[in-house]
């Protein structure tokens, strides 16, 4: 497991300490950073493409390639828990390795039995000859112990594993003194594929990394900050976590790089919330007592008591509106909170102070949801202008990328000259050709479905740096508040308006027909009661094909869990945007039932003996926007009594009579998600009831997320869940913004202290030199791992 320290890669006659190269036959002289030297230079073309299908093509990538556990040599694999067709790297003791002729065949083939101790499994290779095998055999000797690697297969009832890869602890050594050395080490295993073993990777790494000097090593970490921290330097960490001696060393070196990435990402945080304190916003205050106010007037319309969340709040933002830097908020809260009521009395306030307001919404469903609930709130005060409507109120302008010419023209001219001081719109808002009066306050609700150029673009729009309020109606965890939108403020409401009723979850076995009659029984109590169902589907059209996994998956490498993304109109975002396999379930290739689409639903539903009679509707996301406006007022109307869903209800549609949701492939959603679609239902007086459609296996993450959305509505509780199944990088959204954006080490929901500690020295060192001008190394590593012109996973959760 050792090699050549100084080993160089035919064509890269380096020399490592001078920082000169010869490459292709020409001396380049000059600082070299090492960090940027593409593999295929340092190690040749061979392993450099073998460890590019891992996504590794420069030194620091391959450094920054983490083991994911360490074996210990005294300690054997489990070789009863392995599943047939896996890939698999394990350790076990050689029992006994036989060569022999095959005379069926021709050839020869070699059978090996490796142990755990307890359970046995079959190696086997052929040749055309015994010579090759008979190495295998010498090296293969009873009691040895060694990493195999390979796909596991069955023959005649038993399994093994066909051509292994493998290593045998403490003999694949250069001298005896090195292989005893080698014997006694944890052995980093690394993500590997079936092109290139964990070991081979490990040899990549020493051949890199051996030759480093501390000085060739960046350091984003400060000295000042090690020291106080107790940190080595990074040069000394890498050698930790990848050459480590024992298991307190690779411990030290994780615990050393866990904080590194905190730090770079909170450091990139707090430059952006010194950017902000830097910038210029005009004021906008409360009028004084007495003062003709549309704030003050709505609140004295209002028909309900607004919860001491709601007013401690509203407070906060009132006072943060009132300075002269621009507020920077995330408003956050349970389904149903009333995040709502607090945005439209932040935008009064700025429409009282002469300002406007921009609500942006990343669906015309949403945002035309928007516009008609902030126009039946405001009543009178939404009808600036018109017969009735209020002297000093101001009007709610609705734009969308599909609005007519005329109705489009309208509602530019009303934000242009200001008569709209609030102004609803999807990203048709960001256009050029959208103009503001005087843009005091941008409200971005779901911002998760937006990236920061579209927020600045918005922003940008406004003579000075208009006030930002972000609305979210996913609960986030306190530490993935600090690491996600550490740059804001945040504001939570946990408390739900009186009158609500609460809402029942059950999961509902898809393949049970009693459980199925029973769930379409209580859809029709519900209806005739009064009340108005929800059915939703994971996709449109039956033949439409199911999601492609991608990255993600309860901590599972990419391709075992991700969203489906079908866009539809410029308008629409994500249709399905946490469409999850996290248990490898339902992929290309699974038995699994396909997900059922909405098209065939809405047809079946129409034979269910218990649903005769009843008007069943339809809406997704490909639906011309003015029928989607038409069935959404049937369904709040009760001209349509069920309507079949995608996903485009899961968040601000609002309908009191709404009281029972049936959710198909419940199992193949993110919890938050569901959380969202589950809180569509109960907004009224009377209880909500849920169904969660499943087939899941018991024990899987899959049945843990609907088990625990049946046990608990409490929002914050299922987002820590939520997170805790999914892989960091997703919660980053290392996906849509590059590999370079995930996290390798650090854990958002495990990792609080850590992330308390680092953003409270990154908070000191930007305080000091903002632009970070004493600290190149820093900057370069933001640049580097959060690109300027990317961030959107500053903006993810």
């Amino acid at each position: 497991m050792s090699s050549d320290p100084r080993a160089t890669a035919p064509g890269a006659d380096a020399d490592h300490l001078t920082g000169t190269r010869r490459l292709a036959g020409d001396l380049v002289t000059g600082p070299v950073d090492r960090f940027a030297e593409p593999l295929a230079t340092v190690l040749g073309p061979r392993s450099a493409g073998a460890l590019a299908k891992l996504g590794l093509e420069t030194t620091g990538d391959l450094l920054g390639h983490y083991p994911r556990r360490y074996g210990d040599p005294g300690r054997l694999t489990d070789l009863g828990g392995l599943v047939l067709g896996e890939h698999v790297t394990i350790m076990a003791r050689v029992v006994q390795a036989t060569v022999r002729a095959m005379r069926s065949r021709g050839g020869a083939m070699l059978q090996a039995e490796v142990t755990d101790g307890v359970h046995r499994l079959s190696l086997t290779f052929f040749a055309k000859g015994t010579g090759a095998l008979r190495t295998h055999e010498s090296r293969l000797q009873p009691g040895r112990t060694g990493l195999f690697t390979g796909v596991v297969s069955a023959y005649r009832g038993s399994r093994q594993l066909t051509h292994p890869d493998y290593l045998i602890i403490g003999v694949d050594a250069d001298d005896e003194e090195a292989a005893l050395i080698e014997a006694r080490r944890p052995i980093p295993l690394y993500p590997a594929s079936a092109s290139i073993p964990s070991w081979r990777i490990q040899k990549a790494v020493r051949q890199v990394l051996d030759p480093l000097t501390e000085d060739e090593v960046p350091d984003p970490l400060p000295p000042a900050v090690r020291e106080a921290r107790g940190f080595g330097s990074r040069h000394a960490a890498l050698k930790d976590v990848h050459e480590p001696f024992d298991t307190r060393q690779w411990q030290h070196g994780r615990d050393r790089l866990r904080y590194e990435e905190a730090f770079v990402l909170q450091a990139a945080l707090a430059q952006r919330r010194a950017r902000a304190e830097a910038e210029e916003a005009t004021a906008r205050p409360l009028r004084a007592p007495g003062e003709p106010s549309a704030l003050a007037d709505f609140d004295a319309s209002l028909p309900f008591t607004l919860t001491a969340g709601q007013r401690e709040i509203g407070e906060e933002i009132s006072g943060e509106l009132a300075r002269s830097r621009p507020m920077q908020r995330l408003l956050q809260g349970e389904v149903g909170s009333g995040k709502t009521v607090v945005a439209l009395r932040a935008m009064l306030q700025v429409v009282d102070a002469g300002g406007q307001a921009a609500l942006l919404a990343p669906t015309e469903v949403l945002a035309s949801q928007h516009a008609r609930t902030l126009r039946t709130l405001l009543g009178p005060l939404a009808e600036e202008g018109m017969l009735g409507g209020a002297d000093h109120g101001t009007r709610v302008a609705l734009l969308t990328g599909s609005m007519g010419a005329a109705a489009k023209k309208g509602a530019l001219l009303d934000a242009a000259s200001g008569r709209a001081g609030i102004v609803v719109g999807t990203h048709a808002l960001l256009s050029e050709n959208v103009q503001f009066a005087d843009l005091g306050l941008v409200v971005v609700d779901e911002q998760h479905r937006f990236g920061v150029e579209q927020r600045d673009a918005l922003r940008a729009k406004a003579r000075t740096s208009p006030h930002l309020l972000v609305m979210t109606a996913t609960p986030i965890p306190r530490t993935v508040a600090m690491t996600v939108f550490g740059d804001l403020e945040t504001s939570s409401l946990t408390e739900i308006p009186a009158g609500r009723a609460g809402i029942t979850t059950h999961v509902v076995p898809a393949d049970n027909e009693a459980w199925m009659h029973r769930t379409w029984q209580r859809v029709r109590e519900e209806v005739d009661a009064g009340h108005r169902a929800y059915v939703v589907c994971a996709r449109i059209h039956p033949d439409e094909p199911a999601a492609d996994p991608g990255v993600d998956g309860a901590g599972a490498p990419a391709g075992a869990g991700a969203a489906s993304r079908r866009k539809t109109r410029t308008d629409d975002f994500d249709e399905v945007p946490d469409f999850l396999d996290l248990d490898g379930q339902g992929g290309a290739g699974s038995d699994r039932p396909p997900l059922r689409a909405v098209l065939e639903v809405a047809e079946e539903l129409a034979s269910v003996p218990a649903l005769r009679g009843l008007a069943v509707g339809i809406l997704h996301g490909q639906m011309a926007p003015a029928d989607k406006e038409k069935v959404m007022a049937d369904f709040a109307s009760g001209a349509v009594q069920v309507l079949v869903s995608t996903t485009v209800v899961e968040v601000g549609v609002d309908v009191p009579d709404a009281t029972v949701m049936v959710v198909f492939d419940a199992d193949r959603f993110g919890l938050s998600q569901l959380h969202q679609l589950r809180g569509r239902v109960g907004r009224g007086s009377a209880p909500g009831l849920c169904l969660l459609v499943s087939t899941v296996e018991p024990g899987t993450p899959a049945a843990v997320r609907v088990e625990t959305m049946a046990e608990t509505t409490d929002g914050f509780r299922l987002a820590t869940v939520d997170l805790e199944l999914r892989s960091e990088g997703d919660v980053l959204g290392a996906a849509q913004s590059g590999r370079a954006s995930s996290l390798r080490l650090l854990r958002v929901v495990k990792d609080v202290a850590v992330i308390e500690q680092a953003r409270a020295d990154a908070a000191e060192v930007v305080a000091a030199d903002p632009d970070l001008e004493q600290h190149p190394e820093l900057r370069a590593a933001i640049a580097s791992q959060l690109d300027p012109e990317r961030e959107e996973f500053l903006e993810r959760a």
